[in-house]
């Protein structure tokens, strides 16, 4: 697959991705290397991996991070309860030493994302989510993952990968990444769209919104972005917005001010943004985009 092909097939799943994105997504299949991609909220990042993962006709496997996630949650853990049922079921059988040989084998470890993603019979997709989320010593677990792609269970030894999965990491800018995880990832930075951009992403994934409505959408959504505000919409409030002026029935972003400015609330989420987006902007901008 070229990354021509790689692009219209993304666009066939209905992600509509840019040169850059979808050169850095071949490469990163082309070369086996990890991906990391930065930008704000809402710009599709983790969509990524889900169209990828339909485009590969494989499995996606998410790791969600956050603050405190450590080994047990990400990589493996006993079943410390069916341990201890085993522990309790042998001692009344007198058969105690050899369960304790047996605790620790296959049938009582719990595979959690990144032992499952190295253990599947065809490479899956991996997708750790908002990496920066994670705590700095998160990212030593993860890194042996991402340079040797095993897993070393102190019980077991070391577990080599069945298969080597297509790595997706995504950031928000939440805290810097170490120096030695970005070596080891292609990189690429995914911004919001531009209006022509945009424009296909929404008649790929409503291609049954009326042409001059989606014009006067972008137009919005595009103008919107540039005013002051805490939280910038991304696609995927472009899209809710969407969704919500099709179940309205709205037609034309001029023709009701008050139903316009109720369905802010797909666009706008602080209290901040709500206070500081009056009707009269609102307006204002819905007629710049007609």
């Amino acid at each position: 697959m070229t990354c021509a092909e790689l692009q219209t097939a993304m666009a066939d799943k209905g992600y509509v991705a840019s040169d850059d994105l979808a050169m850095a997504v071949f490469l990163a299949l082309k070369l086996g290397r990890p991906l990391l991609i930065e930008g704000a909220a809402g710009v599709g990042k983790t969509e990524i991996a889900r169209v990828l993962s339909q485009v590969l006709d494989t499995r996606l496997i998410r790791l969600q991070c956050y603050e405190g996630l450590d080994a047990s949650q990400a990589i493996y853990e006993w079943n410390y309860q069916k341990q201890l049922l085993a522990i309790r079921a042998a001692a009344e059988g007198g058969r105690v030493a050899e369960v304790e040989q047996k605790i620790f084998s296959q049938e009582f470890l719990l595979e959690r994302p990144l032992l499952a993603a190295i253990r599947q019979d065809k490479a899956p997709v991996l997708l750790v989510d908002e990496i920066d989320r994670a705590d700095e010593e998160f990212e030593a677990y993860l890194l042996e993952i991402l340079a040797e792609f095993q897993v070393t269970i102190p019980e077991l030894g070391t577990v080599p990968a069945t298969t080597r999965p297509v790595v997706i990491l995504t950031a928000n800018g939440t805290r810097d990444l170490s120096d030695a995880l970005r070596r080891r990832c292609l990189y690429v930075n995914v911004g919001y769209p531009d209006r022509q951009t945009e424009l296909r992403i929404l008649r790929a994934r409503c291609p049954d919104l009326a042409s001059s409505l989606a014009h006067q959408i972008v137009g919005f959504v595009q103008s919107l972005r540039k005013e002051t505000l805490e939280k910038t919409p991304g696609i995927a409030e472009t899209l809710d917005f969407t969704a919500a002026l099709m179940g309205l029935g709205i037609n034309d972003l001029t023709t009701d001010p008050a139903l316009l400015q109720a369905t802010m609330a797909t666009l706008l989420k602080t209290e901040a943004d709500r206070f500081n987006i009056t009707t009269e902007i609102t307006q204002r901008i819905a007629g710049q985009a007609a």
